[in-house]
Formats: C-alpha cells, sequence, structure tokens
C-alpha cells in the first residue's frame, strides 16, 4: 500500500472551525497580512476572489458573492453582474500568471452535489494544463503541487489589486 502523508490535514480535522461562515468574514477582514492569511485574492463591491485552502491545482481559486445565500437565482442583477466580471477577470489574471492550456470552471449547488460550504455559493476556477488526467483525483491517485499557497498568494494578489482594487 503507497502511503501519503499530508500532517497538515490533521491540523485541519482539530481545528475548531471559526463561528460563522468563512466566505462572509475573510472578506470583511482587512489588511494585507490578513488578506494573506486568509487567501484573499481582491475584492470588487459585491464579490471577491480567494484561493481554495485544498487546491485541485495550483492557482485554483474561488469566486464568491458577498451576499449569504445558496440560491444563485437569488442574487440580484447588480451583484451577479458584479460576479461574473470578476469571474472574467480571475480568468485573466490566472492566464497570464500560470498559463494554463484550460480551465475547470465551476459551481456545486448544494451538499449533494459537493459544495463543501453549501450555504454560501461560489465558482471554482482551476487552471488545466495538458497531462492533468481529471479534474479531481480519484482514488490511488496523487497530486503533486509544485507551488505553496503563499506561493501563489504572492503571485496573484498584486495583478488583483491592480485590476480590481480592494
Amino acid at each position: 500500500m503507497d502511503q501519503l502523508w499530508a500532517p497538515w490535514r490533521g491540523e485541519f480535522i482539530a481545528e475548531k472551525p471559526p463561528e460563522g461562515c468563512i466566505f462572509c468574514l475573510f472578506p470583511a477582514e482587512a489588511g494585507a497580512q490578513v488578506d494573506r492569511g486568509n487567501l484573499v485574492l481582491g475584492r470588487s463591491p459585491h464579490s471577491f476572489a480567494i484561493l481554495n485552502k485544498y487546491p485541485y491545482n495550483n492557482g485554483h481559486l474561488m469566486v464568491i458573492p458577498r451576499r449569504h445565500t445558496a440560491d444563485f437565482g437569488a442574487l440580484p442583477t447588480a451583484e451577479l453582474q458584479d460576479l461574473i466580471v470578476l469571474l472574467q477577470q480571475s480568468l485573466a489574471i490566472l492566464g497570464k500568471a500560470y498559463n494554463p492550456a484550460g480551465f475547470n470552471l465551476g459551481m456545486n449547488l448544494g451538499r449533494s452535489a459537493g459544495a463543501g460550504i453549501a450555504d454560501h455559493l461560489h465558482w471554482h476556477v482551476v487552471p488545466r494544463w495538458d497531462g492533468d488526467t481529471n479534474f479531481m483525483p480519484v482514488m490511488n491517485d496523487t497530486k503533486v503541487m509544485i507551488e505553496h499557497l503563499g506561493q501563489s498568494w504572492d503571485k496573484l494578489r498584486p495583478a488583483f489589486e491592480a485590476l480590481v482594487g480592494q
């Protein structure tokens, strides 16, 4: 049997989850050091972009409305437009920073659809390269991440600051 050691997962399991929704808490906190710790890349008036703490690939980020809702249809037009513009900007930033061959773009609506945080909708943006085997590794596959999340944040944050502000 092959073993892949990931001691940081133990820290995650033992960690007391924050009170409330992290997708509401993180964008409300301010400052570059706090943003780096929370992996927040940038904010628009109604949305924000954040690195996924448990990425499928390097550069895997999420674009999230600030409004706490699981109902995609409940977003007012202005907030939906803001979300889509930030999604477009995120694709452009990732394209320049990582030069992927493509992207997976998706939203899991509801726990049974795979949403880890089911109460607050969010888009996943996953850069892909030729040679990737699938979107989500399945049994017996091992994913090698070549870049630490801090390096990804350092690479992407300046582009978000320049394009969408804070």
